[in-house]
């Protein structure tokens, strides 16, 4: 075998096992993590407290919070980490999520690269 050929197994080898890597992290580890976190939720909470009323809870006070709404995608497949809204799937949107970054930037650097191999460069 020649060394180029040694050299793109060896590199397709490491791209393959990344890509299994992170989407066992994404499919396994996602099911560990906090479902709550609280390090912005508690900073732009400061200065304000939550109070239930009739309509449900409201924030009463002087907080960055106050002014937060919803995100123009959340009413999306994959919002808040799950798959249709329900948290049993957090692990199938962590797969998605990676395996669409990964074609996105394995399509852009298949681009770029095609844009390299042209004559004169």
């Amino acid at each position: 075998m020649s060394t180029e050929v040694r050299r793109n197994r060896r590199l397709g080898l490491f791209f393959t096992g990344f890509a299994l890597v992170a989407l066992v992290i994404a499919g396994a580890l996602s099911y560990f993590a906090d479902s709550d976190p609280d390090g912005l939720d508690t900073a732009t909470l400061e200065g304000c407290e939550v109070v239930e009323t009739d309509g449900g809870e409201e924030l009463v006070g002087d907080c960055i919070a106050r002014n937060a709404g919803e995100h123009d995608l959340a009413d999306s497949p994959l919002a808040d980490y799950s798959v249709g809204g329900d948290d049993r799937f957090t692990g199938v949107a962590g797969v998605i999520g990676v395996l669409a970054t990964l074609l996105v930037a394995g399509g852009l650097f298949w681009l770029l690269r095609r844009r390299g191999d042209q004559p004169g460069d």
